[in-house]
């Protein structure tokens, strides 16, 4: 079975968010099992300078200007790159410019990557043909609309990583992009009067993913579907809608092996996380305190991260005795208050500013508790390491957070399934109770480290994720 993912990021070459980490693991782990399996990506100049050795596929031009489309090998597994300069060699974000513009052309950008997709399962590389397309978020939902304008020469699957995404743009770019008037149509890819890369990839796919169980009952709800709640809740009364989990990538995200960090350690062998835990004091220069229970946060700063949930309730860190660690940038509004919390309390709370891949590994393995208040999480990879570090996940109830983690209760500690903090409605009050919840449990220290030993005995392997897709490939 040959399968095709067709997507806009490669960790660790390209990365904005959690999408990058699925892409730079879950094709790995579907080749460690025996499938045929190649990655698409435009060819950006950080994912250019990662691959620097190929070949030329095929070479032409189409609605997006002249393309040259190339082979090569990244860590032993076949990567198309789009080679279209004048779309593509931008650095930085692939998506908008530094001052947070999305680019004009993103419209032309994302509808190639989704053609190239298509053409690769009609014989654009004569030596390998795609039999499953499967595309990942809106930069990616053209290529089943494509698929059904060329009569379907191959199989479709689409993952949504976030619904909030949607790649709207106008209908008069629709000639454009080479599909016809009729797929202009609410049974279409037609959203809102515009048209919505995204829902061509929901309506056309023969199978849609959603990256949690959770996440996938929860966007057939008007509360998350972002006005599709219709189409998803069709989707998934025929079947068509499941959610499969993400994993962790245990090469790069294991406390034993991790090659970012000095000091290691495992379930039963402990010692180096207090090490990883000085370390991450001295870092940000907090007091070298051993006893003081630390939290930490790796995210982006936003309201659907629950950052403002955060800065309402630090203060309860602050009045019992504990520290934050925060890692993270986005809006300036944002950025200007979390610094001005740890202004407020130098003792208790530092904060970084941007983004660091070696200190976020640091942070996971040093931290006591890592946060995660999202108003929504599709599935959420920082909780999954979290478990994998002993560092308990403090969350919100809502998609994969609710999947993965078992709140800390008197049932649960006795029953041995406890492996963090679970709290209900995004506000203020319920964070701060869940705060309050992990200074209990820090003071019974036995108790703390059988939670702990439980959270780090999870199996959230991409290969458990890598039979889920096989199977559902099968089935198509």
């Amino acid at each position: 079975m040959k399968v095709l993912h067709v997507c806009s990021e490669l960790y660790p070459l390209l990365k904005t968010g959690g999408l990058a980490d699925v892409i730079g693991a879950l094709p790995f782990a579907q080749k460690m099992i025996g499938m045929d399996v190649r990655i698409l990506l435009p060819a950006y100049p950080a994912i250019f300078r990662g691959i620097p050795e190929t070949h030329v596929v095929a070479e032409f031009d189409n609605f997006a200007g002249h393309v040259v489309l190339q082979y090569g090998e990244y860590n032993g597994l076949g990567v198309y790159l789009i080679d279209a300069p004048h779309l593509y060699a931008r650095e930085g974000n692939p998506y908008h410019d530094a001052d947070y513009n999305d680019y004009g052309d993103n419209y032309k950008r994302f509808a190639l990557l989704g053609w190239i997709g298509a053409e690769l399962a009609t014989g654009l590389d004569s030596w390998w043909r795609a039999e499953i397309v499967h595309g990942h978020d809106w930069h990616a939902g053209l290529a089943a609309a494509y698929l059904v304008n060329k009569g379907k020469p191959a199989k479709s699957v689409f993952t949504i990583h976030n619904l909030a995404y949607q790649g709207q743009f106008a209908r008069r770019h629709l000639d454009e992009i080479g599909l016809p008037e009729s797929m202009f149509d609410m049974n279409g890819l037609e959203l809102f009067g515009q048209i919505s890369y995204l829902k061509a990839g929901l309506y056309y796919s023969d199978a849609v993913t959603a990256v949690s169980p959770t996440y996938a009952q929860e966007i057939t709800t008007e509360e998350f579907a972002y006005g599709l709640q219709g189409l998803l809740g069709s989707l998934r009364e025929q079947g068509k809608l499941v959610g499969i989990l993400n994993g962790v990538d245990e090469q790069i995200w294991h406390p034993s092996c991790d090659g970012y960090l000095q000091y290691h350690y495992k379930q039963k062998n402990i010692a180096g996380k207090k090490k990883n835990k000085a370390e991450l004091q001295a870092y940000f220069n907090l007091p070298p305190k051993e006893e003081a229970l630390l939290f930490v946060m790796v995210t982006r700063l936003t309201e659907q991260k629950g950052i403002d949930l955060l800065i309402e309730s630090a203060d309860e860190i602050v009045a019992q005795g504990g520290q934050l660690a925060l890692l993270g940038s986005g809006a300036p509004h944002w950025e200007a208050a979390v610094r001005a919390l740890a202004e407020a309390y130098p003792a208790n709370i530092a904060v970084k500013i941007g983004y660091d891949e070696a200190l976020s590994h640091l942070m996971v393995a040093g931290g006591d508790v890592i946060l995660v208040p999202s108003r929504f999480e599709p599935c959420g990879l920082t909780q999954l390491y979290g478990l994998q570090y002993g560092t308990l996940p403090l969350v919100r109830k809502t998609g994969g957070l609710a999947d993965t983690v078992v709140n800390s209760t008197a049932d649960s500690i006795k029953e041995r399934t406890a492996t963090g903090f679970v709290f209900q409605q995004a506000n203020a009050t319920d964070l701060r109770q869940a705060i309050r919840q992990a200074f209990s449990l820090w003071q019974k220290p036995k108790i703390w480290s059988m939670v702990r030993a439980n959270a780090m005995s999870q199996d959230f392997s991409w290969r458990n994720a890598a039979q889920h897709y096989q199977a559902l490939y099968r089935r198509l």
